[in-house]
């Protein structure tokens, strides 16, 4: 009886999508969290009678066939990279990325990463780094004698130093853009790193050519919409429970049969 094993692929495929769905909810107050979707598709079909086949010697041709499918099964999970609210914090440090983009950083084993949290801070060597201590790209060294940054909307790093009226220039902030923003891959604490199917990186400047700004003192909340999240878990868990129910018919009509006499 092929219900049983169907029931249990849609069993199978909606607990993976509670899965997703929980995962959405536990970061709802991730800084720069992009929350995901499961896609599904259906599975192989058994043909009984392939349609368009020749049902009699005048060469009628069968209109629909029979074919009787196999179940569901999960075939992607997708990342949303709308835009996050943003939620100021007064923090000099703290960046959010109004626009399309991702600051640069260097990973502890030299490979390129991608982030949208900008909770900055300054390493021992006065480094703008992220909260794991990786380097934002390029490297923006900040002096002892600054007192205060400022960072404007194009990216550029100034510093001010007590006594100074000018500003002194610390560099630029690098954005970076893919073509296919969710085929990278994510590697946890809010990072990413690039894959084929995302494309190579296009490095520009805050502000220019569709590249994202930047806001100092603020920072991207999570885009999980929990409304949303919980309509889907509410969608999901009705339909584990109707799968559920057809392995209990489909184990009624067994029964039914070992009782005949």
């Amino acid at each position: 009886m092929r219900s049983l094993s169907i029931g249990a692929t849609g069993m199978l495929a909606q607990q993976m999508n509670v899965d997703v769905i929980a995962n959405n909810l536990a970061n709802m107050t991730t800084t720069g969290f992009k929350s995901q979707r499961i896609e599904f598709y259906d599975l192989m079909y058994q043909n009984k009678t392939r349609p368009g086949t020749a049902s009699s010697s005048a060469d009628t041709i069968v209109p629909s066939g029979l074919q009787l499918g196999l179940g569901v099964k999960p075939v992607a999970t997708y990342r949303i990279h709308t835009q996050g609210s943003v939620e100021l914090t007064e923090s000099a440090l703290d960046i959010a990325i109004n626009g399309d983009g991702f600051l640069q950083i260097e990973l502890p084993n030299g490979d390129e990463g991608y982030t949208r949290a900008g909770a900055l801070q300054l390493n021992q060597d006065g480094e703008l780094v992220t909260l794991e201590g990786y380097r934002v790209e390029p490297g923006i060294t900040v002096p002892e004698d600054v007192a205060n940054i400022e960072i404007n909307a194009d990216g550029q790093v100034f510093g001010r130093i007590p006594g100074q009226a000018a500003l002194v220039d610390l560099g630029r902030l690098d954005m970076v853009m893919f073509i296919n923003p969710a085929g990278l891959e994510a590697i946890g604490n809010t990072n990413y790193v690039e894959t084929e199917a995302s494309g190579a990186p296009v490095v520009g400047n805050p502000g220019e050519d569709n590249f994202g700004t930047i806001v100092q003192g603020a920072l991207e909340q999570s885009n999980v919409d929990s409304v949303t999240e919980m309509t889907n878990m509410i969608t999901a868990q009705r339909a584990y429970e109707m799968n559920s129910q057809v392995i209990s018919t489909s184990d009624e009509m067994m029964a039914a049969v070992t009782q005949l006499r």
